[in-house]
This record gives C-alpha cells, structure tokens and sequence, in this order.
C-alpha cells in the first residue's frame, strides 16, 4: 500500500498533468478541497508536492536557459 506522501506526488503528478493540458490552474484548488474534506494528511504532502514539482520546473526552465546562453556565448562567432 502506497504511503500518504506517495499517494500525495502522483496526485500532484497527474493533475499538473490535467492543468497543463487545460491550462485551467483552478484544477489544483478544487483537487484540494476534496483531498482537504477527507484527509488532511494527503492535503498536505499533495500541496506539498504540487510545490515542489513547479520549483523544479522553474528551475530546471533557468537552468537550461543559463546552459543555452553559455554554449551560445562559448560558439566561435562567424565573420562573412
């Protein structure tokens, strides 16, 4: 049997999922009231997990901009 925090990420994983393809953000409120009615415990390390998924993001998103502008700026530069 899954503990709360597992049951918590894949939560999280599948509805970031559902809020990309929507683009309808309400998504992750509305999945935590209903988690939030039953369980406090899956409320939290859910909320927890949707948290911790976008600060990855973003920082994945900066990280690969960071590399993208330093292997650009490292590319000998064409003269024509």
């Amino acid at each position: 049997m899954p503990t709360t925090e597992e049951l918590g990420i894949a939560l999280a994983e599948d509805v970031l999922k559902a809020v990309a393809e929507t683009g309808d953000e309400s998504i992750v409120g509305e999945v935590n009231k209903i988690v939030e009615a039953s369980s406090s415990a899956l409320q939290e390390a859910y909320m927890a997990a949707v948290r911790a998924q976008r600060a990855e993001a973003k920082a994945r998103e900066f990280l690969r901009q960071r590399l993208q502008r330093a292997r650009a700026a490292a590319q000998p530069h064409k003269t024509g």
